[in-house]
């Protein structure tokens, strides 16, 4: 494995939440969130344990694709403020405490970024990748929509196109092909470079990289791609060893070998394109993608599935991870469905973050899960959000709920300006009202997070022995603390001979050889030595 610097001190620790910024806090009236709205709500989240913040995209963009098609990497788009805002931000934070990451796009640009649009009129120009006219259009370019005769690659949408980090394989049928030491990568990898250490100085603790995977092309093993990372984590590294990166890949036994501090385990990637976590999470409403396999999730009512292939999974990428790095298990993102999704309720939720809270990951949080905000279905496509006939993102990105009153906190605009609808259930939860109830999710939450900050077994560096991967779930931390969590409906019970103290617990009981957990019950306990 390359030797890289140690990962800072700081991550082994980390709680993350994640912010999609248009949807957090509106301090203009304008409908839409912005840096002076999440700077305006940083105590609830010192408040509430967190240790790290990202943000999703906000650089300069037309804002296709939410802001992952990035028309100016060096300055913010407008509707966030300015980059005097978002430095005051990070300074806000820093003092109390709570680091920020930027999420960087690395492998495409917007079709209006400064350099798509030169590239497109200049035939020599091979910061993207163009095919000439003479191959046609190659199955997935996108025709010209300049002077330069031929077609573009793109990366997700038409609108964003694939910068150029080379090809790993020549290949005589398609001449466009170059290899990574061409020209335009080595130009493509120095601008990441600049991109880099400009917010880095800014006072920014790190990067998540978005679509990590996607830099070179034709790569069997990404061993190109984890290359050119390779090469960027030496650098960062060297000039800034505080600093971390994430990434969005899902295959951490080959991202962070790479050169990444970290990786999440996603819905895509990884065994079996991401089942670990989809049997986890994922019951089948919100973002579907048609192409998935069906599968009984574990945290769903009906008992039918197991965390097995989780597991399983979780076991394979840490033998290869050892100790370079660290795993991400998130409750949910921008792309994916909240845990309260569908028929899920709730009711289920306090299990669900017993897991997350208490499993040897770096967990990450995302806005509005910590009060059990719910997938908002059927609404309107909003910037890109709708990728196939049942795979909206927008019911993952609703506004932030901070109080009961009309714009639930959020925002003073007319509902009819709001970036995205309030859910309109009318018993929506809220920041507001679950910090005047002890009992409620928001507070487990918190209780969760201090505790796992309180006792180092319980973190990411604390050893994991797995007693019974069914109902309940069962597995001991660090050899001392004992977690049971049974998310389906239905009692469930295990043998288990041995007594403890009861740290936080709600339906879980020990005692006379057995382990019994009432429905969606949970525990952890101090086992008696």
């Amino acid at each position: 494995m390359t030797t890289f610097r140690p990962a800072p001190a700081w991550l082994a620790d980390a709680v993350f939440y994640q912010i999609y910024p248009q949807s957090f806090a509106d301090s203009n009236g304008d409908g839409i969130g912005d840096f002076n709205g999440i700077t305006e709500h940083l105590d609830h989240l010192v408040w509430l344990g967190v240790d790290a913040v990202w943000l999703n995209p906000c650089f300069a963009s037309p804002f296709r694709d939410a802001g992952y098609d990035v028309s100016d990497y060096l300055n913010i788009a407008p509707r966030y403020g300015s980059n005097d805002d978002l430095a005051r931000l990070v300074d806000e934070a820093a003092r109390r405490g709570v680091r920020v990451l930027l999420d960087l796009v690395a492998g495409h640009t917007s079709d209006e970024h400064p350099w798509f649009r030169a590239s497109m009129d200049d035939p020599d120009d091979h910061r993207y990748i163009w095919a000439p006219e003479s191959c046609g259009r190659p199955e997935g370019f996108v025709a010209s929509p300049g002077t330069r005769p031929g077609a573009y690659l793109p990366n997700f949408f038409d609108s964003q196109p694939a910068l150029n980090f080379g090809y790993a394989r020549d290949n005589p049928a398609e001449p466009w092909r170059q290899p990574v030491d061409a020209e335009g990568p080595r130009a493509n990898r120095e601008a990441l470079r600049t991109i880099m250490d400009h917010w880095l100085r800014l006072g920014v603790s790190g990067f998540r990289v978005d679509m990590a995977s996607s830099l070179v092309k034709d790569d069997p093993g990404k061993v190109e791609t984890a290359r050119v990372w390779t090469e960027l984590r030496y650098w960062l590294d060297g000039a800034h060893p505080d600093a971390v990166l994430l990434s969005e890949w899902g295959e951490p036994e080959v991202s962070v070998p790479a050169g990444f501090h970290a990786d999440f385990f996603l819905q895509f990637g990884g065994p079996a394109d991401g089942l670990a976590l989809r049997s986890l999470w994922s019951n089948g409403d919100g973002t579907v993608n048609e192409a998935w396999d069906p599968l009984d999730c574990f945290f769903d009512a009906s008992g039918k599935g197991s965390p097995h292939l989780f597991v399983q999974a979780w076991r394979q990428a840490t033998a290869a991870v050892g100790d370079a790095g660290f795993i991400a298990l998130p409750t949910a993102n921008h792309d994916f469905s909240r845990l309260n999704c569908g028929a899920r309720t709730a009711e289920q939720l306090p299990a669900a973050f017993a897991f997350q809270l208490t499993w040897p990951a770096l967990p990450a949080i995302y806005y509005g899960d910590e009060i059990g905000m719910r997938y908002v279905p059927d609404l309107p496509d909003k910037e890109g959000s709708v990728l196939g006939p049942r795979y909206n993102r927008a019911g993952s990105r609703t506004p932030m709920q901070w109080d009961d009153g009309p714009g639930a906190g959020f925002s003073t605009a007319p509902a009819d300006r709001f970036y995205l609808p309030l859910d309109p259930s009318p018993d929506r939860p809220s920041v507001a009202a679950q910090r005047a109830d002890d009992t409620s999710l928001l507070h487990l939450v918190r209780r969760l997070i201090a505790l796992r900050d309180s006792t180092p077994e319980l973190g990411s560096g604390g050893s994991v022995e797995v007693l019974h991967a069914g109902w309940p779930f069962v597995y001991v931390r660090g050899g001392r603390y004992l977690v049971v969590v049974n998310p389906r409906r239905e009692e469930a019970s295990w043998p288990f001979e041995g007594n403890g103290g009861v740290l936080e617990a709600s339906g879980v009981a020990l005692g006379a050889g057995t382990v019994k957990a009432r429905g969606f019950g949970f525990g952890i306990f101090a086992l008696d030595r």
